[in-house]
């Protein structure tokens, strides 16, 4: 499809989905943050109103990825030690959960474990490969994925439809969603993506994110989406992806696009095999889907 899709088209796609709007308190730290005089004890502040959410702050900086050998009960700490950029992300994170309902959280609960798990392997495989951004490899390993649990909530049978989806050997995943719903979660993804006011070349990224050979092989694609797409698919992979959402214990994709991805990055199987146990051993995954 093309990268811009007229209302019409828009309309069709996004056929009794509803996209999540920014979350207040999204539109409160952006404000904050055009002040002149605004300072993390200030974001901290605003953060600390949403009981939920401080909580998922102190969840995630006390987390494994970070590493501290105490644990933090201070939002203020909480909010120095993550950065406003990470703080940001994982409030949109928290809105598209807020959508759905008690019984489609538990039902997704491995989703966003996922979401958090890949975002943080994206991070870290950036400094590995010399990407000077890992803030946006952390935001699309966190949101590439987003139009899951939308779509999850429009179409019933999604799940199954992932189910199949992820066992085929031939045909992208979104390929299959196409087929069954005349829409998929990349493009949704995508326009969440777009509402939020994401960077284009993340929202581009979300949108081509099961077409990474294509996109690697097209002498048109910036090289800024390629390599972010490059590590997204390795940080997918390594923390089992599949497995989580299509439950398939054979990556086909990733068989499909290795040798792309690892040569466009410079990695031979030996320099990969070591940064998956390095991502292993930092508690980020657990290692338990791929050997």
């Amino acid at each position: 499809m093309s990268e811009e899709l007229t209302d019409e088209q828009i309309k069709k796609v996004l056929n009794g989905i509803s996209i999540p709007p920014q979350p207040q308190i999204m539109v409160d730290l952006q404000m904050e943050q055009m002040d002149p005089n605004f300072s993390l004890d200030s974001i901290a502040k605003l953060i600390s109103q949403d009981v939920g959410l401080a909580g998922s702050i102190l969840k995630t900086v006390n987390s494994t990825f970070y590493g501290l050998s105490n644990k933090i009960t201070s939002i203020n700490q909480a909010v120095n030690l993550m950065g406003v950029k990470s703080v940001v992300n994982l409030v949109n994170a928290l809105s598209i959960k807020g959508e759905l309902s008690d019984e489609e959280i538990v039902t997704m609960g491995k989703f966003w474990d996922s979401a958090m798990e890949i975002a943080q392997a994206a991070s870290f495989i950036a400094k590995q490969v010399g990407y000077g951004q890992a803030d946006e490899a952390y935001t699309l390993g966190l949101f590439h994925n987003c139009g899951i649990p939308l779509l999850m909530m429009r179409f019933k049978d999604y799940p199954e439809i992932m189910l199949e989806a992820y066992a085929n050997p031939d045909q992208s995943v979104t390929d299959i969603e196409n087929a069954k719903l005349n829409t998929n979660h990349a493009v949704v993804g995508y326009y969440v993506a777009k509402s939020w006011n994401l960077p284009s070349y993340l929202c581009s990224a979300i949108h081509q994110h099961h077409n990474a050979e294509k996109v690697l092989s097209s002498n048109d694609a910036d090289g800024q989406k390629k390599t972010l797409l490059a590590i997204l698919k390795m940080a997918e992979h390594i923390c089992g992806n599949c497995r989580i959402i299509g439950n398939q214990d054979q990556d086909y994709e990733w068989e499909r696009i290795e040798d792309h991805i690892l040569l466009y990055v410079g990695l031979s199987q030996y320099d990969f095999g070591t940064l998956k146990q390095q991502i292993y051993d930092m508690g980020i995954s657990t290692g338990s889907y791929y050997g």
